[in-house]
């Protein structure tokens, strides 16, 4: 069996059809098809299910793109670390970032990235839709908590956790009780909040005593001592050093995650490569403390902290 030939069938599968994977891979669809076929003749098996608007794998096709892709991933990956270990990372490297992320953390992110590597021109688009790479020019986005179904691939670079936090003055109310609360968002009726806390999980309900359209703008409302709100653990960790906000409990919730998403890690460039491992560096645990961390060092001081080490 041929490598290159399992190696086209995973990227004609991971996007989807062969318009798609030779629009990526900037490769012609026949090569694709021809390599495609040519395995399935090597195996004896059929591996696509050719015809209608999406291509579908056979059983045997599934089977074999879950066992190989992955594998596959990590060789293409290794081959290119080694092959661009001695380049310089160089061009324009355009992103596109979640609002909040971004208005946090990535201006310093960026400018720290640009610093170390002169050569890199960086544009930041701030936008939460979902961007189409390919078609806009992307080099790598940003998002939070991508659809799992999602064709892009990457990595989790950070997770933080969303708690119900609350003014020390503010006590925690007993089961199905009301409780004021400072709630994202200006329409919609509030839903209840599941909170797991040391005694299990207590189910709240939160009366609206403001609406706001920012997390910035909830977490100050809350700091007043109006009322409790749903906020990312890293936002607050200064408010729970110094007591001035008391955290309830976690919200029983799926953790928030970052994930830096480009569309093949086989036309990675080396700016892209060096920006994700910039990433690693800055949430080495990818964690809600990494990222506490990272907004509360000074810049300086983190520049001479990541230079020593």
């Amino acid at each position: 069996m041929r490598l290159k030939a399992l190696s086209d069938f995973n990227l004609v599968a991971r996007h989807g059809g062969f318009s798609r994977a030779a629009e990526v891979a900037h490769r012609p669809k026949a090569t694709l098809s021809r390599h495609v076929r040519d395995l399935e003749l090597d195996l004896g098996v059929r591996l696509l299910e050719r015809g209608g608007h999406r291509l579908q794998l056979t059983e045997e096709g599934r089977a074999l793109y879950e066992r190989t892709g992955q594998l596959l991933i990590e060789i293409v990956e290794a081959a290119q670390e080694v092959a661009t270990a001695r380049e310089r990372p160089r061009g324009r490297l355009r992103i596109s970032a979640p609002l909040l992320f971004s208005q946090v953390v990535l201006g310093r992110l960026a400018a720290e990235f640009a610093l170390c590597n002169p050569e890199v021109k960086i544009e930041v688009t701030l936008e939460d839709r979902n961007v189409d790479m390919v078609e806009e020019g992307y080099d790598l986005v940003i998002r939070v908590n991508p659809d799992p179904n999602e064709t892009l691939i990457g990595r989790c670079f950070l997770r933080d956790r969303r708690v119900i936090v609350a003014p020390p003055s503010l006590a925690l109310p007993g089961e199905g009780q009301a409780v004021p609360a400072v709630l994202l968002g200006t329409t919609g009726v509030p839903q209840s909040w599941r909170l797991r806390g040391a005694d299990g999980v207590v189910m709240l309900r939160p009366e609206p005593v403001l609406r706001l359209s920012s997390l910035f703008m909830v977490r100050d409302a809350v700091r007043t001592g109006i009322g409790a709100a749903l906020l990312p653990l890293s936002m607050i960790s200064k408010d729970l050093a110094n007591g001035q906000l008391t955290v309830w409990g976690e919200f029983e919730a799926p953790e928030i995650e970052l994930w830096a998403l480009y569309p093949s890690r086989r036309l990675l460039s080396r700016r892209v490569s060096a920006f994700l491992e910039h990433l690693r560096r800055a949430f080495p645990n990818a964690t809600s403390g990494d990222l506490a961390h990272f907004i509360d060092v000074e810049p300086s001081r983190q520049r001479s902290g990541q230079q020593t080490s």
